[in-house]
């Protein structure tokens, strides 16, 4: 899986785009802090980038060195920093309690790995802190989906997966929809989406 990412990566566009998740973006304009934030799974760094531009301290982490390179280019584009770390979500060292942010955009990881990834991130947000998630729904397996995402049903997540796994979280907004994607090469066209917002 690793070699596939990198190869992915490794191409001289950015796959997904250089411009923010609209999700993240339009969630983000609604919050007045300028914290620590936290990017798992970020690829080629287009969101970690983006929130760095608006004053946030960001931390990101990913198993794709091509993905890592190609994200400390585009903040060396935007003339920002962010510290990226080489990691597999299992091996990632959550700090406790020191985000005020973490972000999951198509962040989609296993069963067996889903369920202790989002408990570590719940232990490492602050109290107030946020996580928002936008991901692909099972519904996107269905014919008239070709936005991309996981081929694998398990690894597609519905909205009752995602209450259940941040129920300790006080929940501000959650929505299945179909939507328009236009991110990069491999996010084009109408999607089915899970997307969730909570607070620590």
């Amino acid at each position: 899986m690793k070699e596939f990412w990198n190869e992915r990566f490794a191409k001289e566009e950015y796959v997904y785009g250089t411009e923010p998740n609209s999700f993240l973006k339009s969630e983000l304009e609604k919050i007045n802090i300028k914290g620590n934030a936290l990017f798992p799974m970020e690829g080629e760094g287009r969101n970690a980038c983006h929130i760095a531009q608006k004053g946030w301290n960001v931390d990101a982490f990913d198993f794709s060195e091509s993905g890592k390179e190609k994200a400390l280019k585009l903040c060396k584009l935007n003339n920002v920093s962010i510290t990226y770390e080489l990691s597999k979500v299992e091996d990632y060292q959550f700090e406790f309690e020191k985000y005020d942010l973490v972000a999951l955009i198509y962040a989609h990881v296993a069963p067996e790995s889903r369920l202790k990834l989002h408990r570590n991130i719940i232990n490492s947000l602050k109290p107030g802190g946020i996580v928002i998630l936008e991901a692909f729904h099972p519904k996107q397996l269905n014919d008239q989906y070709t936005s991309g995402g996981p081929k694998n049903k398990d690894m597609l997540y519905d909205l009752d997966s995602v209450k259940n796994d941040f129920k300790d979280l006080s929940e501000i907004h959650s929505e299945e929809l179909e939507i328009d994607l236009t991110e990069g090469d491999f996010h084009q066209g109408k999607g089915f989406v899970t997307r969730f917002i909570g607070v620590k």
